[in-house]
């Protein structure tokens, strides 16, 4: 059994999976963190595979799983404030400034919508177990304009030994959840962290091995992942 970790270039799931003594690998368009085992465009082998054609989903085997943490930029609350042009960063625009930025958010939009249902329907073919990671929120636009429901939502990470509370909503599909039973103490990794990165102190974010505040912000503790893996992937 290999488990595949689709747009995961920090390694952290990749590498709980091999301490507890599977094999996996890393998939991404970038290489940050030098763990990107295949440098690729997922996106292409998304497409390709959705149109019938060879992709790297051919090279996946019987047993082998997929976990995703599928790209959340044009999903999440934030960016509704930015189709609205309320969003502080867009304060001296006007409205045309406004209205070709929308063109532009909503193409992304479409793109990584498209992407994500080609995936689930490329799996569910190909009867690939797959697991979707996600934030959630009420408002995120999977949450809401998705026929999938979310097998199951962590509303706060820090329980499960993350750096951050953040809500998130994994879909399982062609598997369920394992639900195992773990009976031990919980690290308590958490960083106390408002809603915008910037007011996380250089000590904090520098924690999670980022470079930056802002990837800083996506980084998930690897207490968290082994928890994770063990209660509900394995």
């Amino acid at each position: 059994m290999k488990f595949h970790c689709f747009f995961e270039q920090s390694g952290t799931f990749k590498n709980e999976f091999k301490k507890l003594g599977y094999d996996a690998e890393d998939y991404d368009i970038l290489n940050d963190f030098g763990e990107t085992d295949h440098v690729i465009d997922l996106f292409a082998e998304i497409e390709k595979a959705y149109g019938g054609g060879s992709s790297i989903f051919d090279s996946i085997e019987d047993g082998d799983q997929i976990i995703a943490f599928f790209p959340c930029t044009r999903f999440e609350d934030q960016i509704q404030m930015n189709f609205r042009g309320t969003n502080f960063g867009l304060k001296g625009w006007n409205n045309l400034q406004k209205l070709e930025y929308d063109i532009k958010l909503h193409e992304e939009l479409h793109l990584l919508y498209n992407a994500v249902c080609k995936l689930a329907i490329v799996c569910l073919k190909k009867k690939i177990p797959l697991i979707i990671e996600n934030p959630y929120s009420t408002t995120h636009y999977l949450r809401k304009y998705w026929c999938l429901q979310p097998s199951m939502i962590d509303d706060d990470r820090r329980e499960r030994g993350d750096y951050y509370k953040k809500p998130t909503q994994y879909w399982f599909l062609n598997r369920k959840p394992s639900n195992n039973l773990i009976l031990e103490a919980i690290a308590q990794n958490g960083i106390s962290c408002k809603d915008t990165i910037k007011r996380m102190s250089l000590e904090d974010w520098q924690i999670t091995g980022a470079k930056t505040r802002e990837k800083a912000r996506s980084m998930i503790h690897p207490d968290y992942a082994n928890r994770f893996i063990r209660e509900f992937i394995i």
